[in-house]
């Protein structure tokens, strides 16, 4: 189908579904599936005609192969096809940061280059933003890029990447202008992992797991169309990135139940990408663990031990509702808000307090690993693990600072070196 073509196609169907409401698109998807939805299809072959059709990401503008649905209607067809027991785009942070952030801010070009292999799981992605020398200070960053001729040279080092081994391109923060002041001088590339001078090392956690990643670039090369955003205007396109990553841990993929090797291959694929994550329950301080521990150490009736668990379940309770509030405005069409920031915040305390709380109802014993310990050593996997709830995905002192300037209209954090050229800033 031609771009002309698509888009008119979804301006049509989404003028029907406003005329007529959802239930229109949803007939025409059924109908769809009925004729094409085969689950012997290999995933890839699967997704592609997922794709040809637009409707593997119907909330996407109809000329980059969506159909121009809202966001709540957009969910109507993911759910509906998952009813169907097929199978949509991959999780990952291709769909949830390097998508949205390209069709805010690349160029024609780079959407056409970018957008398709993204929903079809043919490219991964990985995310190259913390260095080891800035901290919580992103735009402190000193990986550069030098342009030669259509391509830009770049040296230096990320931290902290999540799947950097698998992707096949990193969304990747570079200085290009060390004269310009440290935000203004930030350029944002699509930078090929699979090429020489890219060494990908992984880093070894207090807990044992081995998920994240350091990335040394030496010499590396990406093309000047790979360029996102205006050329040093990276920040602002960072900025979209980070918005979406706070609410990435809540769009993990589900598939329905069934047989065929679609959903076979589908499923293999999801349980290779949680691998990575499957200690983040632990991260976040599996505050569901504390009434079950309670009950076996005999502390249920326990005035204390009552008092600390209601507190618990009353943070956790508010952390969901915060996180559905976040989905319906997605869904109501509006931008990422506050509420990313605000979740983050409350999932750190929660984290911090459930650590508390196992530790008070399991005493020294909560220490011990193996299959012989508490709950197969998960209370101690949590104590080693909820310190990285307070730091991943901007620390908690960043998202006050996020809160009280945008949400609350407080002055600024004084900044010295806001408007120095950034080759003059003292640095670590």
């Amino acid at each position: 189908m031609t771009t002309d073509a698509g888009a008119q196609a979804g301006n049509l169907t989404a003028a029907g579904a406003a005329a007529g409401g959802p239930e229109p698109i949803l007939a025409e998807l059924r109908d769809w599936l009925a004729a094409a939805w085969d689950p012997e299809r290999p995933l890839r072959e699967w997704r592609e005609l997922l794709f040809d059709a637009r409707w593997a990401c119907p909330s996407w503008p109809a000329e980059w192969g969506g159909r121009g649905l809202s966001p709540s209607l957009g969910a109507a067809v993911e759910e509906e096809i998952r009813r169907a027991g097929a199978v949509g785009p991959p999780a990952g942070a291709g769909m949830s940061l390097a998508a949205p952030t390209i069709l805010a801010h690349g160029d024609d070009a780079v959407k056409r280059r970018f957008l398709r292999p993204i929903a079809t799981g043919a490219e991964t992605w990985c995310q190259l933003f913390s260095e080891p020398g800035s901290g919580s200070d992103l735009a402190g960053l000193t990986t550069r890029a030098e342009r030669d001729g259509d391509e830009w040279v770049v040296n230096g080092q990320k931290v902290w990447t999540t799947g950097a081994v698998q992707a096949a391109y990193g969304l990747l923060l570079c200085r290009t202008d060390w004269d310009a002041p440290k935000h203004r001088g930030i350029s944002y590339f699509a930078l090929p992992m699979r090429q020489p001078g890219v060494e990908v090392r992984p880093l070894r956690q207090m807990n044992g797991r081995a998920t994240f990643n350091e990335v040394f670039l030496s010499d590396a090369r990406v093309p000047h169309a790979n360029l996102i955003g205006a050329l040093n205007g990276g920040w602002a396109v960072a900025m979209t990135t980070l918005s979406h990553e706070r609410g990435m841990a809540s769009r993990f993929g589900r598939l329905p139940a069934g047989e065929g090797r679609t959903l076979r291959e589908a499923r293999e694929e999801l349980a290779a990408y949680l691998k990575i994550y499957e200690w983040y329950p632990q991260r976040a301080g599996r505050a569901d663990l504390a009434p079950v521990l309670a009950r076996r150490t005999g502390r249920s009736s326990d005035p204390l031990a009552r008092q600390a668990l209601a507190g618990l379940d009353a943070l956790d309770r508010a952390a969901r509702w915060t996180s559905e509030r976040a989905r319906a405005a997605r869904q109501a069409g509006r931008p990422p808000g506050p509420e990313g920031s605000l979740a983050k915040l409350l999932l750190s305390e929660i984290a911090r307090r459930s650590a508390r709380v196992h530790s008070g109802l399991v005493g020294a014993a909560g220490m011990l690993t193996g299959t012989e310990a508490v709950e197969h050593g998960v209370v101690a996997e949590v104590l080693l693990s909820t310190p990285a709830q307070s730091i991943a995905g901007g620390t908690d002192e960043i998202q006050h600072n996020i809160i009280g300037e945008r949400v609350l209209g407080l002055p600024k954090e004084p900044a010295v070196d806001a408007d120095v050229p950034f080759k003059d800033v003292r640095r670590n």
